[in-house]
């Protein structure tokens, strides 16, 4: 037999959100006549709206046509929505050319690890999306876990706390390092200004770095005066790569589209466009976003999508709000539990002072019967935190929040 892939061996205990399924799986097995409701995976919950449906269902019909008919499309995507990602989410800050439609940020994020092999740097924000990090032991750009529990070999950590307003001292990024950054952040729900943009577009062109900037959750932003982009910064179409989705904005977690933006400025040590390498990459293991879901993307950048978008994601903020007014309940405020997040961003980010994650994880779970996210789960920072999601359907996060109102701390 082969042996195993020593880099899948040195990743830890399974990843987070399959443990959480199996510890929901073990509690309802044992309380099989419990209502469990979760605000834990980001997962969305409510019906996609009817303007994108008629894009995906108008696709479908085409398909039954042999003049609509379409095989392999583009595998860097459609040509008109590379142009609408370019012109309407970013004001032509990107060209159409410097957009790569994929099948979602998740898919990418693991992709992007193939431009810059197993030696280079990796720094990341703790807490941090658990895809950084294992996509980077994966690679081999990390190495095993530390002894000490608090991350793997490899890895430049940088903390990210209530205490530094949970933007991180970037200090801690070495030379020639690819930067994981997600504003807003999951699972903080913090939201990085442009003045702490510029500090870390500063950083990473002094340093020879790559930031690989998350903005999944950019259109939950509500406060003009924060950054949706990391374009919107000077001098980061030398030094950064942005992933986004339209999974959390428009529902499509189920129906997978995403993209990448790799400016043409963006170079190698040797002066090889990035671009170059990625259209490569992206052109020999992916075959394109589906054409039914690119249709979908499209629709949802139409003005009735855009507004249907906006809807869809004040919903889940008004969730958002629910959940941080029963997190300031007496019982949780006797506790000293302290809140954050939430108002830009989808995510509540609780800490329970001197309490493990997930200890607190397992007591919600049993006396409320609501499922949460251990933020240990996210890094070594995310000790003690709890991430409450605001992806529900509205009655069912009142009847969690009540259910919390309850709890004993």
């Amino acid at each position: 037999m082969l042996n195993r892939n020593p880099r899948l061996a040195n990743l830890t205990s399974g990843y987070l959100f399959p443990e959480i399924a199996k510890r929901r799986a073990a509690y309802a097995k044992a309380h099989p006549d419990a209502s469990i409701i979760s605000l834990g995976i980001g997962n969305t919950t409510e019906p996609l709206t009817p303007h994108v449906v008629r894009g995906l269902s108008d696709s479908v019909a085409k398909l039954g046509t042999k003049e609509g008919y379409s095989g392999y499309g583009d595998e860097t995507g459609l040509a008109p929505l590379r142009a609408k990602i370019a012109s309407v989410l970013y004001g032509d800050l990107v060209t159409a050319e410097e957009v790569f439609v994929s099948d979602g940020a998740k898919c990418d994020i693991g992709r992007i690890q193939y431009l810059f092999g197993p030696d280079a740097a990796v720094a990341v924000q703790d807490p941090a999306y658990p895809v950084y990090v294992d996509g980077s032991v994966m690679i081999g750009a990390a190495g095993p876990a530390l002894a000490s529990g608090s991350g793997y070999e490899g890895i430049s950590y940088m903390p990210c706390t209530a205490e530094n307003g949970f933007f991180p001292d970037l200090s801690a990024i070495p030379p020639k390092s690819i930067i994981y950054f997600c504003s807003p952040n999951n699972p903080t729900g913090a939201v990085a200004t442009k003045a702490e943009l510029k500090a870390l577009v500063d950083r990473a062109r002094a340093t020879g770095s790559v930031i690989v900037f998350d903005s999944a959750y950019s259109a939950f932003i509500r406060d003009p005066e924060l950054p949706r982009s990391i374009y919107e910064i000077d001098g980061a179409r030398e030094c950064a790569i942005e992933v986004s989705s339209f999974s959390k904005p428009i529902g499509f977690t189920g129906v997978r589209c995403g993209w990448t933006v790799v400016p043409r400025e963006l170079a190698f040590a040797d002066g090889t466009p990035v671009m170059n390498d990625w259209a490569r990459l992206v052109t020999t293991i992916f075959n394109g976003a589906s054409n039914i879901a690119q249709a979908g993307a499209l629709a949802s950048l139409d003005a009735e999508g855009l507004a249907e978008t906006r809807e869809l994601t004040d919903y889940y903020l008004r969730n958002a709000a629910v959940i941080r007014e029963a997190l300031s309940a007496p019982n949780f405020r006797a506790a000293g539990v302290e809140i954050y997040g939430g108002d830009n961003a989808p995510y509540v980010w609780a800490r329970f002072p001197g309490r493990k994650s997930w200890e607190m994880f397992d007591r919600i779970l049993d006396e409320c019967r609501v499922v949460t996210t251990p933020g240990a789960g996210f890094g070594p920072a995310g000790e003690s935190f709890l991430r409450f999601s605001s992806f529900g359907h509205h009655e069912q996060v009142l009847e969690a929040c009540s259910r919390l109102a309850k709890l004993t701390l």
